[in-house]
């Protein structure tokens, strides 16, 4: 009989003395854990309710004087959050269209089309990954600029953003990796009904892959939302810009309290999309292959 042995023993955990300690160490934890994450959020939400004089308190007030949302009422106006939190919804969905498009369909191909060469595209694939983005900023610019083939200029157009985004080898990889997991019987029956390789992916490998589909779906937003030097090079034009890139060049123009207010206004949308969609990060991430 195989016995487990832990660092503490289950007849100490069993005593009143050794259940005080277990539960005083997990809540400790669990506590300074949630404090270290959650309070840089509380600290950006309760900052935006200070005034310009409170934030330079030294030391800096816990918890603000005065319950005042004007910054956030002076954020959304002087800052015209509006027009850049349509402009970077715009991107953001584009380019989770085009993820869609572009890499469900290639990680399809790699996973149960099998082409000639799979592997070696995918090890090419794989090894954009190791270089760093910077390294390919110049190259990737100067593509925008001049769109090989077609010579056609992306600059401040939405295509800037949406392409490069769906080419994310990562996102491909993920993908394979899930419907690698599909049993083949599963496509092999839907073929023998006569379905053609795209009417298997739409009827049945997509109703099975929600949860890498989700996963991706977040990762792609929220990293067009986030992205900062890229929207900077690409969208030159101020009334297309992102909200991350409005916030920062028109940082100096405003007070800080506004300053913050407009930073928890950038980080609602992708703070909201988290908490609807947590459940799909680690059933995507996790899923190794079909139930019932």
């Amino acid at each position: 009989m195989n016995e487990t042995r832990t660092l503490v023993s289950p007849h100490t955990l069993g005593t009143r003395r050794g259940k005080a300690i277990y539960w005083t160490t997990l809540v400790s934890i669990v506590v300074i854990f949630t404090f270290v994450f959650v309070f840089p959020l509380y600290w950006m939400v309760t900052g935006a309710m200070k005034s310009p004089d409170e934030l330079a308190d030294v030391p800096p007030g816990v918890f603000p004087r005065h319950f005042d949302l004007s910054g956030y009422r002076e954020a959304w106006r002087q800052l015209d959050l509006g027009l850049y939190l349509r402009n970077t919804l715009v991107y953001a969905l584009g380019a989770w269209l085009f993820t869609m498009g572009v890499d469900v369909t290639a990680a399809y191909a790699l996973s149960k089309l099998r082409p000639m060469f799979g592997r070696a595209v995918l090890g090419l694939m794989l090894a954009t990954l190791m270089i760093p983005p910077m390294v390919i900023l110049l190259p990737a610019y100067l593509t925008v600029k001049d769109l090989p083939l077609f010579h056609v200029n992306l600059l401040n157009t939405p295509w800037a953003i949406w392409l490069p985004a769906a080419a994310n080898a990562f996102n491909i990889f993920l993908l394979k990796r899930f419907f690698d997991s599909i049993p083949t019987e599963l496509l092999q029956a839907a073929e023998v009904e006569g379905a053609s390789p795209a009417r298997i992916l739409w009827s049945v490998v997509l109703p099975v892959s929600r949860p890498i589909l989700g996963v991706v779906s977040i990762f792609t937003i929220v990293n067009v939302w986030r992205d900062f030097v890229w929207p900077l090079l690409v969208l030159p034009d101020s009334q297309r810009r992102t909200i991350s890139v409005a916030i920062s060049s028109l940082a100096v123009q405003v007070p800080q309290n506004v300053l913050i207010g407009s930073l928890v206004i950038a980080s609602v949308p992708t703070i909201v999309v988290f908490f609807v969609f947590q459940r799909h990060i680690m059933a995507g991430l996790t899923a190794g292959g079909l139930k019932g």
